[in-house]
C-alpha cells in the first residue's frame, strides 16, 4: 500500500496523468506541513486521551510525525506528487517510520477537516506576520511625520491646490488608513478562530471525541457548531483576501502621490537613490521604479480575491475539489502583501521633502481663500455665503492682477469689504492658515503634535 493511494483499492483503472498533474497541490500545500503535524500530534493526542486509540499506537504516531518535521526542516524530506498533498505526503512517511501504528491516525477525522484546519491555523499565523508589519510601518510614519511638523504644503483636492497642511499632517493621513487594516486583520483572527478539527467528512463522528480539548490545544477559542459548514467554510480565506487587497490599495495610493509628488512637474519630494533606478538610454533618469511596483502590486491582490470569490460562489454546501486552489491564492496575496508593506517601510524612510519647494506651491492657486471668508464671518457678522463670496471676487481680483493673495495690500483688500485693518492681513500667511485649523484631527501644530503623542501610545 505505501506507493499506492489511500483509496486505490475501491478502482480498477489508474489516476490519469492528466488528473494527477492537475490534481496534486503538494508543491503549493507542502507550505502547510508544520499546520498539518501540529494539528495531527493534538489529534493523536486527543484518541489517547478519550482512549480511542492504545497509548503505544499513539506515542509511535507523534514520534514519528515529530521526526517527518525535523526531515521536512532539513530539506531531507522527499516529496511525492503521485500523493497529491502534503496530508498525504506525511501520512504515507509515517507508515515508512510508525509502521502500521500510522493506520490509527486518521481515525475520527477526514481529509476535509483537517486541511481546513490546517488552512485556518496557517492564516492565523500569516494574519499575526502582517499585523507586525503594518505595526512597523506606521511607526516610521510616525518618524517621518515628527520630523514635518511644521512643514507647510498644499493639501489637494482633485489634484489641484486646495488649503495648506502640514506634510506631518498628510503622512499620518495614511497612519489612520493602516490603522483601519489592523483593525480588519485582527477582526478577521475573531472571526476564524473557531476549529474544525472533528467535523470529519461533513457529518461528525460516532467516536467519541473531545473537539473542546483538540480547539484548546491548537489555540483556537472553540470548536465550530456546525460540520457541514466547517469543512465548507472558506470564509476565513476570503476574509484574509479582502483585508490584504484594502491594505495593498491603501499603499498603492500611498505610491501614486509620492509618484506624483516626486515628478518634475510637482518636485515636492525626493528619494534616496537606494530607492530609484535609472533609464537604459536616457543617463540622467532616476526613477521612482519600487513606488511603481507597490501601486502595480495591488493588481495581484485584487486578483486573487476576484478568483476565491468566483470560485465559492457556485459551490453547494460541503466540500467540492474546488476549493484546492484556494490555497495558492492565499499564499500568493500573502507574499505579495508582506513585500508590498517591505518595500513601503523602506519608501517612507527614503523620502524626503523638499520644505521650499512645498511652501511655494503652498503660495499658489489661492489656498488661504477659504480664511478671508471665515475671517469676515468670525470678525464682521456675515455669513459664510456672503463671506465666500466677497472672498471669490478678491481671487478673482488677484488672479487678473497677477498676485498671490499674500501679496495685496490692505487697500486692494478694502476695495472688497471697507471695515478692515491691518490684522487682515495675517489671514493670507500659509503658515498661520494652517495652524488656525485647530479642530480635533486638523491640521495645526497644536492637532498634530497631539495626534502624534496619541499615536505612540496605541502603537507600543
Amino acid at each position: 500500500m505505501k506507493n499506492k493511494t489511500i483509496w486505490s483499492n475501491r478502482f480498477k483503472n489508474k489516476m490519469s496523468l492528466s488528473f494527477q498533474k492537475i490534481g496534486s497541490s503538494i508543491n503549493i500545500d507542502k507550505r502547510l506541513y508544520e499546520q498539518d503535524i501540529t494539528a495531527s500530534i493534538v489529534h493523536t493526542q486527543m484518541l489517547m486521551k478519550q482512549k480511542i486509540i492504545k497509548k503505544e499506537d499513539g506515542n509511535k504516531i507523534i514520534n514519528g510525525l515529530k521526526k517527518i518535521k525535523i526531515q521536512i526542516e532539513k530539506g531531507s524530506f522527499n516529496f511525492k506528487e503521485k500523493f497529491e498533498d502534503i496530508h498525504l505526503n506525511i501520512e504515507k512517511a509515517l507508515f515508512q517510520i510508525a509502521g502500521p501504528s500510522a493506520g490509527y491516525l486518521h481515525t475520527a477525522r477526514s481529509r476535509n477537516d483537517q486541511v481546513v484546519t490546517d488552512f485556518k491555523l496557517w492564516i492565523k499565523e500569516a494574519s499575526k506576520e502582517i499585523l507586525k508589519d503594518i505595526s512597523f510601518l506606521m511607526k516610521n510614519i510616525i518618524k517621518k511625520a515628527e520630523k514635518n511638523i511644521d512643514t507647510v504644503m498644499p493639501g489637494f483636492t482633485h489634484l489641484k491646490n486646495a488649503q495648506p497642511i502640514s506634510f506631518a499632517h498628510y503622512l499620518l493621513s495614511y497612519y489612520e488608513m493602516l490603522k483601519r487594516d489592523k483593525k480588519r486583520f485582527e477582526n478577521n483572527l475573531e472571526l476564524l478562530d473557531e476549529c474544525p478539527l472533528g467535523s470529519a467528512a461533513l457529518s461528525g463522528t460516532s467516536y467519541k471525541i473531545d473537539r473542546t480539548y483538540t480547539a484548546k490545544k491548537l489555540g483556537f477559542k472553540k470548536p465550530t457548531d456546525n460540520s457541514i459548514d466547517s469543512v465548507s467554510d472558506r470564509d476565513f480565506a476570503i476574509d484574509f483576501l479582502y483585508a490584504s487587497a484594502v491594505c495593498a490599495m491603501h499603499l498603492s495610493r500611498l505610491a501614486e502621490d509620492f509618484i506624483i509628488y516626486n515628478s518634475d512637474a510637482f518636485n515636492l519630494i525626493s528619494f534616496k537613490d537606494s530607492m530609484l533606478s535609472g533609464s537604459s538610454i536616457m543617463p540622467q533618469k532616476k526613477n521612482p521604479d519600487p513606488a511603481e511596483l507597490i501601486r502595480g502590486k495591488v493588481g495581484i491582490n485584487y486578483g486573487k480575491l476576484n478568483a476565491i470569490l468566483t470560485i465559492m460562489k457556485g459551490l453547494p454546501m460541503s466540500y467540492f475539489k474546488d476549493m484546492q486552489d484556494d490555497k495558492e491564492l492565499v499564499f500568493d496575496g500573502y507574499d505579495t502583501l508582506k513585500d508590498t508593506l517591505t518595500m513601503s517601510t523602506e519608501l517612507i524612510n527614503s523620502v524626503n521633502a523638499k520644505k521650499s519647494n512645498m511652501l511655494s506651491m503652498a503660495n499658489q492657486g489661492y489656498t488661504t481663500a477659504t480664511d478671508f471668508a471665515d475671517y469676515l464671518v468670525k470678525h464682521k457678522d456675515l455669513s459664510f455665503r456672503e463671506s465666500y463670496a466677497i472672498s471669490a471676487k478678491l481671487v478673482d481680483y488677484a488672479e487678473k492682477s497677477k498676485k498671490l493673495l499674500s501679496e495685496l495690500n490692505l487697500a486692494e483688500i478694502r476695495k472688497f469689504h471697507k471695515d478692515l485693518d491691518k490684522s487682515v492681513l495675517k489671514v493670507f500667511d500659509v503658515k498661520n492658515s494652517m495652524n488656525m485649523k485647530k479642530s480635533h484631527g486638523g491640521t495645526s501644530v497644536i492637532s498634530v503634535k497631539s495626534m502624534i503623542k496619541k499615536y505612540k501610545k496605541e502603537i507600543k
